[in-house]
């Protein structure tokens, strides 16, 4: 038996691997080979968890949470989840959905009037370039879909530049100030003609607090968080909790260097920029709740956030036929949408064959960029979850590795 009596602190269920059709034996493949990781100085520390129909079956912790200060690595420790905030802020925004608050065809511009100006990006420099003319609006299922035309500041194009001139996700500013920049940038492809990664979900976040009147990080609490119990997930981490704050490495000479030390974190004080694309921290234990929500049709514990067919809305493809494959165009981080579509604030996978890994059609989730990864398969009333802190994310395949290695646990 893998579970300790953390994982019973916010009413997870637990139960045995052989109860829920999960091979105990072969899950130890799983501790072995992330105890390899930490060994050889590659990572940190991680924590590893595996639910099966309703029933966290594994759960395990490895190496350390700061090495200077040798402190292991916890069951609680609080993780920066990055882009693993979009599922979240995706929810958020489809509860108001349900509300009538918005339809999906709805032009942005009908909540935030600063993009009916918008451009599309023509030819040219930064200083000196050519617009066109947009051929549609965009719509905030684009938002959910990154086909919305926007960029991310991290691709070669003048677009991008441009981003990164103004300093769009400044931690200074907030969501107001970003918009009134991204108002005055021309978009790099006009909306609805293909997948592109980008700060979709930050302007949907925006959107959130103009739809609701409150900021985002309010609306969040009160309608997620404190329904769900996820008591330590938020835009930054309280004083009194500081301790169970991971350290972030990134590489070095001898393997790890500290990028990112709790203390001095950003993290560490509540910012004015509540970033919907990639603010959040969060635990193992509160993502799985939320996970196990979904996975759930959206309810959990007695709490309804969204009706069942708004799940099986959010977690099709969504993305025209035109637009597929999705690609980041970054070839290390090919792998991560190989055979994929993308749903509602998640990627879809639609082809197993191409993802060139064990799976079911329909499987959803998504990832962050300081190794945070999930996956909610529903077929097999499964989720698996991985949590380290580590600067590249497609450095190691150990996403990939533990994902084989959750799947063939399955016996029956």
């Amino acid at each position: 038996m893998f579970l300790t009596i953390a994982a019973h602190a916010q009413n997870l269920p637990t139960g045995a691997p052989d109860d829920v059709g999960l091979s105990s034996v072969r899950l130890k493949r799983i501790s072995a080979l992330m105890k390899e990781y930490v060994d050889q100085r590659k990572l940190a520390g991680i924590v590893a968890m595996v639910a099966r129909r309703g029933k966290v079956a594994y759960r395990e912790s490895y190496g350390m949470m700061d090495i200077e200060a040798q402190i292991p690595m916890q069951f609680d420790a609080i993780f920066r989840i990055a882009s693993m905030t979009k599922p979240i802020v995706s929810v958020a925004a489809m509860m108001l959905y349900e509300e009538g608050r918005f339809q999906l065809d709805d032009p942005v511009s009908k909540f935030i009037p600063e993009f009916k100006g918008l451009q599309v990006y023509g030819a040219g420099t930064v200083e000196d370039h050519t617009y066109v003319a947009l051929k549609r609006q965009m719509t905030i299922q684009d938002l959910f879909r990154h086909t919305s035309g926007l960029t991310y500041g991290s691709s070669d194009t003048p677009v991008d530049s441009m981003y990164l001139a103004v300093n769009i996700f400044d931690p200074q500013g907030n969501l107001s100030d970003m918009i009134k920049k991204l108002s005055n940038i021309p978009l790099l492809y006009q909306p609805g003609e293909r997948w592109h990664y980008s700060a979709s979900t930050d302007v949907l976040g925006y959107l959130i607090e103009v739809i609701s009147g409150e900021s985002l990080d309010e609306f969040l609490s009160h309608r997620i968080f404190e329904p769900l119990a996820m008591r330590d997930t938020g835009f930054y981490v309280l004083e009194d909790k500081i301790d169970r704050f991971t350290t972030a490495y990134g590489t070095s000479e001898d393997g790890l260097r500290v990028v990112d030390a709790p203390a001095a974190s950003r993290f560490s004080r509540k910012p004015t920029f509540f970033s919907g694309g990639g603010g959040l921290v969060s635990t193992t234990l509160d993502y799985m709740r939320f996970a196990q929500m979904l996975l759930n049709n959206g309810a959990l514990d007695g709490t309804r956030l969204l009706s069942p067919k708004t799940v099986q809305l959010m977690t099709i493809n969504h993305v025209p036929v035109h637009a597929l494959p999705i690609r980041f165009g970054v070839p290390s981080f090919e792998y991560f949408v190989r055979g994929y579509g993308f749903g509602l604030g998640v990627r879809v996978l639609q082809d197993i064959a191409e993802s060139g890994n064990l799976g079911s059609k329909g499987t959803y989730g998504w990832a962050g960029k300081w190794c945070t990864y999930l996956w909610i398969d529903p077929e097999e009333e499964l989720i698996g979850l991985l949590m380290a802190q580590f600067q590249r994310p497609a450095y190691y395949p150990f996403d990939k590795e533990f994902h084989t290695l959750m799947y063939q646990s399955i016996i029956e």
